[in-house]
């Protein structure tokens, strides 16, 4: 028998019981769609992380207050102890490094922002000039922060976008005066409108010179260092000097954490890429559950056709023929319901994307072709009992129909 016969027998099974047929490449379809976008869903969810730390900078290195230890925890927490403020004066130390293009130190809190009648809560950020570049911010309207000795506080301030047309709509922003706390500010800028990054909307922040936020809130201390290597090269350099600048700062303490933005995108990746793979294999479940339906339906076709396979055998086919029938079938099943299934999961990645815009749903071609070859070998695995059961048949009992 040819395969081309094989094929057509298989084709002229399926479409004797098309209920049958339609109920388990349905089972199949349903788990290859749910593996499909599962790990669209995954994969979205890195590609965006990818995306929002490319947007942090370049070749950026990130200088924190407290040592980070194996477990997590510096041990200054356990204690009680609160880490070493990072000073404008260490901030300034770590350009000594040939490595390091410029710097931006960053402080971080919270204050109302008001004019006349209108206020409302802000994050409100302390940088340089540097900040600018640094972080890839584009302005919108006016200019950034003034550059010149970070330890002057100017009493100026640059708007997000959104702040802007809160507090002024249609009006001229640049040149009015804004209350930050009990502060006076000049809006000396706009920032462009650019949505969210890592979690904050750079629309809705104010930004000071990191001398007046410290004025502001009272303190000395920076929340970090935002470093710019000169080239991707000297990013390793940047770091070793940037620890060796700390640690002789500070008496020979270990008391800051050097990382780099490919060092904590490399983690994410990972875990984001692990976490993807286990969806995947969780949904991957559903068809070994269709497996075992198309097994338990093929052992029931088995019961009803077995005149047939008698009469097969009878004409002189042999056993290995008869499993090789049994096989093409499970294969045209599987195969089908794969098809099928892709088409779901790549319709249900694009309406989610449709729905989730930010985020960058596609499928991983890993994920597709193991979808389909899972699909493929469940189905033919679990054919193999109902197979070899047809095989071992007598002919003359089969034809008798016992």
């Amino acid at each position: 028998m040819r395969a081309v016969d094989v094929a057509r027998f298989a084709t002229g099974s399926l479409r004797g019981s098309p209920a049958r047929t339609l109920l388990m490449m349905l089972a199949m379809s349903i788990g290859v769609a749910a593996v499909v976008v599962l790990t669209a869903l995954g994969e979205g969810a890195r590609r965006y992380v990818v995306d929002q730390f490319s947007s942090l900078g370049t070749n950026l290195v990130i200088v924190l207050p407290g040592r980070t230890e194996t477990a997590g925890i510096g041990p200054g927490l356990m204690s009680g102890q609160t880490p070493r403020d990072i000073t404008l004066d260490d901030a300034e130390a770590l350009l000594r490094s040939s490595a390091i293009k410029q710097i931006a130190p960053l402080t971080v809190g919270s204050a109302t922002l008001s004019r006349d009648a209108l206020n409302r809560e802000v994050v409100v950020i302390g940088s340089t000039a540097n900040l600018l570049e640094v972080r890839h911010m584009s302005i919108g309207l006016g200019k950034f922060l003034p550059p010149g000795d970070i330890h002057e506080g100017a009493s100026v301030c640059v708007l997000g976008n959104q702040m802007k047309r809160e507090l002024f709509g249609n009006e001229q922003a640049v040149g009015q005066w804004v209350r930050l706390g009990d502060r006076r500010f000049r809006v000396i800028g706009v920032l462009a409108s650019q949505g969210e990054s890592m979690g904050m909307r750079t629309d809705e922040l104010v930004i000071v010179p990191v001398a007046s936020s410290h004025q502001l809130f009272n303190t000395t201390g920076l929340f970090r260092v935002l470093i710019e290597a000169k080239s991707r090269d000297t990013i390793e350099q940047a770091v070793r000097d940037a620890e060796q600048i700390m640690l002789q700062r500070h008496s020979g303490e270990k008391d800051v954490t050097v990382i780099t933005q490919d060092a904590v995108l490399a983690t994410f990746d990972r875990i984001l890429t692990a976490l993807t793979m286990a969806v995947g294999g969780i949904a991957a479940i559903s068809l070994a559950v269709a497996g075992v339906l198309i097994m338990n339906v093929m052992l029931i076709a088995v019961a009803q056709r077995v005149k047939e396979i008698g009469l097969l055998k009878a004409l002189g086919a042999p056993g290995r023929r008869i499993r090789n029938l049994f096989f093409a079938e499970a294969a045209l099943l599987s195969g089908i319901g794969s098809v099928a299934g892709l088409v779901l999961g790549y319709a249900g990645s694009f309406i989610i994307g449709q729905v989730y815009p930010s985020l960058p749903v596609s499928p991983p071609w890993w994920a597709v072709l193991a979808a389909c070859a899972t699909a493929l070998g469940t189905g033919i695995l679990f054919s193999v009992w109902p197979a070899r059961r047809a095989a071992r048949l007598d002919p003359v009992a089969a034809l008798a129909g016992r």
